[in-house]
């Protein structure tokens, strides 16, 4: 495995640079490919499969959910980085990780988190930074799994929503990481300012937006929501019209226009038709994709169920569920974290299913309705 590495492009990250937040012994696997086993195991993990990618409450088996986002996008850029001569082991656990910290509902549940984050800790809450919490500071019963820093660092700034033609790598160490981190948790608009440490960091990103943008469309075409034919023919001539296309396109550009180089790119006509086919999907899918009826029940839903959390942490209602979350944490979390950031916790790591489940449970047949 380490000979395998002398193949590498002299950008690539080799794992001897890993760098953990705790130093500990080694074994037979590469330090990022340790990294990929440990979120595979992780507990977040195995929720993607029941968490939103665009389109909640809906019966169709054939819709994407977080999980199959989160493959594409490992797919997409263990292909770059073998194509670049980059680190495939470290771009996996990047992408396998990225998503964790998506709360149930997708993006509209993470607004409406980040707004009761803001209320009660005075910070925001974002589903990139509750990524990098969930695998740093939760899981493993509240110890994290001492992740590797470029792994966490990837995660962080993995966040495809932010579109540019070139990615470049800014040199950092744990400091800078935790730094950055602690800023975009006191104003989540610094989060369009991270830059990832290292290249493959760059082609995760890159990966996260080939992973959604043409699966979002077929998934919306499969529902009655748009035809193709409605995207602007500037679009289907550069990238094509099925999700196979779009990405086979965007990938062969990328390749194409980083080989060898200190950063990863875009031809400006690829780059151009993914900027509009992005404000297209916004337009015609991501701003219809919930109805403001729906978007009201995810605020009640939410604001309520905090509210009931709360209540059961403060007169230490121990029948409530949440201390099955609670009961299983470390004595230090247990004992250093305050209760509405325990109950954040619970709620953003739950599923679709879940966090329903207990709204009925909580709220339906007990009538509660606490302040939005």
């Amino acid at each position: 495995m380490q000979k395998n590495e002398n193949s590498f492009s002299k950008y690539a990250t080799k794992s001897k640079e890993a760098i953990r937040l705790r130093e500990e012994p080694k074994d037979i696997r590469l330090d990022f490919a340790r990294d990929a086993d440990r979120i595979l195991h992780t507990l977040t993990y195995t929720r993607y499969i029941d968490k939103t990618q665009v389109y909640s409450d809906i019966t169709n088996d054939h819709i994407s959910k977080r999980m199959t986002h989160v493959q594409f996008v490992s797919k997409t850029s263990r292909t770059i980085a073998r194509a670049l001569g980059l680190n495939e082991d470290l771009c996996e656990a990047i992408s396998l990780g990225h998503d964790v910290g998506h709360t149930p509902f997708g993006h509209n549940g993470e607004y409406i988190l980040n707004d009761i984050s803001k209320k009660v800790l005075f910070k925001s809450f974002a589903h990139n930074l509750n990524s990098v919490r969930v695998l740093k500071d939760l899981e493993n019963f509240g110890k994290g799994c001492n992740l590797t820093l470029q792994v966490l660092d990837g995660i962080m700034c993995h966040s495809g929503e932010l579109v540019m033609s070139k990615y470049t790598p800014v040199k950092k160490d744990i400091t800078t990481f935790l730094q950055e981190y602690d800023l975009c948790m006191q104003d989540e608009n610094n989060i369009k300012k991270l830059r990832p440490m290292t290249l493959e960091g760059c082609v995760v990103r890159i990966s996260d937006i080939i992973g959604y943008i043409g699966k979002d469309i077929e998934d919306a075409q499969e529902l009655g929501k748009i035809n193709t034919k409605q995207i602007p023919e500037n679009i289907t001539k550069k990238l094509g019209t099925t999700n196979a296309q779009i990405m086979n396109n965007i990938i062969m550009d990328v390749i194409k226009n980083s080989f060898n180089k200190p950063y990863i790119e875009m031809s400006p006509d690829i780059f151009k038709a993914v900027v509009d086919l992005k404000r297209f999907n916004m337009e015609n899918i991501y701003k219809k994709s919930v109805t403001e009826e729906q978007l009201n029940l995810y605020k009640k839903i939410f604001n309520n169920l905090y509210g009931v959390y709360i209540d059961a942490l403060e007169k230490k209602d121990y029948k409530n569920d949440i201390y099955l979350f609670f009961n299983n944490m470390c004595d230090e979390y247990k004992n250093n974290t305050k209760i509405e950031q325990i109950a954040i916790d619970f709620i953003s790591g739950m599923t679709d299913r879940y966090i329903e489940l207990q709204y009925n449970k909580y709220i339906l047949k007990n009538k509660i309705n606490y302040k939005k």
